[in-house]
């Protein structure tokens, strides 16, 4: 199979989703409050939308990553094999053997070429090392926007719910059954929950030139096989983000994936993969204009393709994870 290296991907997509709760602010009283943000459309209007972040996509994806990247034995930190927030600073404040491989080198791309080797989810994800009176940012090769309500296609309702509590004491039994004759609900807790159904914006990119690039030394610290690896298990985490949007409440509201529609814009040169919010009627047409554009400065340099369901989306994935390269950078001189 020929493989095409990768500089970047990028996926603009609608996806259908119907009565999901997978990002809430918090709750007052005994409501729930589901998160809501202020877009404008394509003409300037300005609405308000049910949204879910991109810090719930990004985990939704990072936690599919670490257990792709443990099965397929990439190098972790032990605070990234146990899925800890602070990966590299989990070792650092341990002072492991990565603690004292970091102590023994000077200077900050040093350092960082010592955490790319030995942490891919560090690599791919992102980290600001914070440990050991350090300031050292790792920029995430995944970048996630807000998935966005498309205004009058989504409504999101609050709907009741009661919780039975079964409280055994004899007191406690002796009391209700004085208060049920007077018509009480001893017991329950009444309470009310969103659901949200519409169709959402979803947009990402995935810079894949850079897994392993040190961007403070403009090298790469890890070789090309690994590299490779890294980007088979990462464009897998992606597709398995698709599939399965992790989140609050999927035990009892488990998003309905009705369908899911867009372009997939992929870069075989090192000038940026065409993305379009899907809030514009037209997106997949403009970033096809400006594919076109841009191959005539750069001959095949893009390449774009459209998706109209689920399916179709996971097999154009699978055909990029199988012949996943990520390009490689021309780096400086040492």
């Amino acid at each position: 199979m020929t493989t095409q290296p990768i500089y970047a991907i990028s996926i603009s997509a609608q996806a259908i989703l119907d009565m999901h709760s997978l990002n809430n602010e918090g709750g007052e009283g005994n409501q729930i409050q589901t998160r809501m943000v202020n877009i404008a459309d394509v003409d300037g209007n300005l609405h308000n939308v049910n949204a879910v972040s991109g810090d719930m996509f990004k985990h939704i994806q990072a936690e599919h990553l670490h257990r792709l990247a443990v099965q397929a034995g990439l190098p972790l930190s032990e605070g990234a094999r146990k899925f800890n927030a602070n990966r590299v600073n989990f070792d650092i404040d341990a002072k492991n053997d990565l603690a004292t491989e970091i102590d023994s080198v000077k200077g900050d791309a040093a350092v960082l070429d010592i955490i790319l080797r030995r942490c891919a989810v560090t690599d791919m994800e992102g980290i600001l090392v914070t440990a050991g009176k350090r300031s050292l940012p790792r920029k995430s090769v995944m970048e996630f926007g807000w998935v966005l309500g498309v205004p009058d296609h989504v409504e999101t309702d609050s709907y009741f719910h009661v919780k039975y509590a079964n409280d055994r004491s004899e007191g406690a039994r002796a009391q209700a059954e004085g208060e049920e004759s007077r018509g009480a609900n001893v017991g329950q807790a009444i309470f009310h929950r969103p659901a949200s159904s519409g169709s959402y914006a979803i947009v990402l990119n995935v810079e894949a030139a850079r897994i392993g690039f040190n961007d403070l030394s403009q090298q790469y610290a890890i070789e090309t096989a690994e590299r490779n690896a890294r980007m088979k298990v990462l464009l897998e985490s992606v597709l398995y983000t698709f599939i399965e949007p992790a989140g609050a409440m999927r035990s009892t509201q488990s998003p309905h994936i009705v369908n899911v529609a867009g372009v997939i814009a992929i870069s075989r040169d090192v000038i940026p993969a065409p993305c379009i919010s899907p809030l514009k009627p037209d997106y997949a047409t403009d970033i096809e204009r400006i594919a076109t554009s841009l191959n005539s400065l750069r001959p095949a340099a893009i390449e774009v393709k459209r998706f109209a369901s689920l399916g179709e989306f996971a097999e154009i994935m699978t055909t990029l994870i199988k012949e996943a390269a990520p390009l490689t950078l021309a780096v400086a001189q040492k």
